[in-house]
């Protein structure tokens, strides 16, 4: 649970303000935004773990072959071939030639797609336009192997079915892209936040005088001085250097399903009182084994022979030598109520105050996740919490 404190304490460091972030780290510029592509292609080259039954792998191979003059015969296998989508993101101001890289993702019923290679893919975008075409062999970041099936053994790990070409792809159409309007240049805040943006106008005017203004939490518009025209991607790289200290808006965001709890500096607590205590009930099963002497002797259907005479049981008995071992299951039911103890957050503490409050309680992860949303509905928590 130390941990736990040292994360906090960390991570409150961290968002703490002591410097400014620079603003194109922070910013977009609009008009300079990446744009996705899909395509729909062929792997080969699969060790027998291809799409052997599926319709559109074996479509797409007779289209491929039939460009190139050949019958697809009817008892070809496909257990070479795999079917996938192809994914990418071409950057803006790419340009004719530039190389990208691409995902290449299995969509039937191939087992892995290790040691393919993709043949020609058409790239699209979101207007059916091809900007780009894929070719390559993938690297899969994980493995398939084993024989499988009924009695055999298979080790898998990670996605194998998943893999990428670094620059698998080349650019063959270039995306139009646009920065300045009307000799203005919009800056798009990555988390847009009303303080944010003044703070960005503000800091942009006191380098070059009122040339920014912020139109809503999202956007700072920046007019390009008269001695820039021409010379627009040397303001715009000016604009990027300039630090600026963005507001953190209070926040304790919670990921039940690894365990994880982030809050920002600013997240402050109200006095309140606090204990957390909890009851766990174990319910073990014990088998006791009961071991016959071992001259007992008993017949089948329950009923005692005759031990002077094995050989004629009564009521027509087949004697057995020994008597049966007998399993019996015994349960034990304990019930232990974890001693809490009550403790008080005083007014408006600091989020390490706030750590070495709740660490002093002896606190384990998931219960702190039930304290904030408990001090959320009590409205003591003054700071938004987000569960994910």
């Amino acid at each position: 649970m130390r941990n736990l404190g040292v994360l906090l304490f960390w991570i409150c460091s961290i968002v703490s303000p002591a410097f400014g972030a620079r603003v194109k780290d922070v910013t977009l510029v609009q008009g300079g935004r990446d744009n996705q592509l899909v395509g729909y292609g062929l792997v080969v080259g699969l060790a027998n773990r291809g799409d052997n039954k599926s319709e559109p792998a074996r479509t797409a191979v007779d289209n491929m072959l039939r460009r190139f003059g050949l019958e697809i015969q009817a008892n070809i296998k496909f257990d070479t071939v795999a079917a996938v989508m192809v994914t990418a993101d071409i950057p803006a101001f790419a340009r004719s030639g530039t190389r990208i890289d691409v995902t290449v993702a299995a969509v039937g019923e191939a087992k892995t797609i290790q040691g393919g290679v993709l043949l020609q893919t058409p790239l699209l975008g979101a207007d059916d336009t091809v900007y780009a075409v894929a070719q390559g062999p993938i690297a899969v970041g994980g493995f398939l192997e084993g024989a499988g099936g009924v009695g055999g053994a298979t080790m898998q790990k990670n996605h194998p079915t998943v893999g990428i070409i670094s620059g698998g792809a080349l650019v063959e159409r270039e995306i139009p892209a646009t920065v300045v309007r009307d000799n203005n240049v919009e800056l798009l805040l990555l988390n847009p936040d009303y303080a944010s943006a003044a703070r960005f106008a503000q800091a942009i005017n006191q380098e070059f005088p009122q040339s920014a203004m912020a139109k809503n939490p999202g956007s700072v518009e920046v007019a390009v001085p008269d001695e820039f025209k021409g010379y627009e991607v040397n303001f715009i790289a000016r604009l990027g250097a300039i630090e600026v200290e963005p507001d953190v808006p209070a926040r304790v965001v919670i990921n039940e399903r690894t365990g994880t709890i982030v809050a920002t500096s600013n997240v402050r607590i109200s006095t309140v009182a606090l204990s957390h205590g909890s009851v766990t009930i174990s319910i073990a099963k014990t088998p006791v084994i009961s071991q016959p002497n071992p001259l007992t002797q008993r017949a089948l259907g329950g009923n005692v022979v005759n031990p002077n005479d094995p050989q004629n049981p009564r009521d027509g008995l087949l004697a057995l030598n020994g008597a049966g071992t007998v399993v019996t299951n015994t349960t034990q039911l304990d019930v232990k109520e974890e001693r809490s103890r009550m403790g008080v957050l005083e007014e408006n503490p600091t989020i390490q105050q706030v750590a070495s409050a709740l660490n002093a309680l002896g606190l384990t992860t998931r219960d702190m996740m039930a304290i904030f949303q408990s001090m959320k509905r009590a409205g003591a928590l003054q700071a938004e919490l987000i569960m994910n």
